[in-house]
């Protein structure tokens, strides 16, 4: 199943409305990944299945320049993006 955009784009403060248009567009490019992903793995055809995984990895390029906009727009963001990478080194050492 596939996800719903998750805010009405209405109610969003013109000042936020560019984030949440880039967030919504990397859940679409993930959602996509997966779909790939998924029927890839179901394909019986080796063609089918090696253009689907050529195209769910284009998707990842694309996760790749929303996120990369976002990150210029949200400061936040990238502050918490580092929060997170240090938690990760905690919990696994690496």
């Amino acid at each position: 199943m596939l996800s719903q955009i998750p805010v009405d784009f209405s109610k969003v403060a013109k000042k936020d409305l560019d984030k949440e248009i880039l967030r919504a567009a990397i859940i679409a490019e993930l959602d996509a990944i997966n779909l790939y992903d998924q029927m890839a793995a179901l394909a019986t055809d080796k063609d089918i299945k090696n253009v689907l995984l050529d195209i769910a990895r284009e998707e990842k390029t694309h996760v790749g320049e929303f996120q990369t906009m976002l990150l210029r727009m949200d400061a936040e963001q990238v502050e918490e993006i580092e929060h997170a990478k240090k938690e990760i080194k905690e919990l696994t050492g690496k």
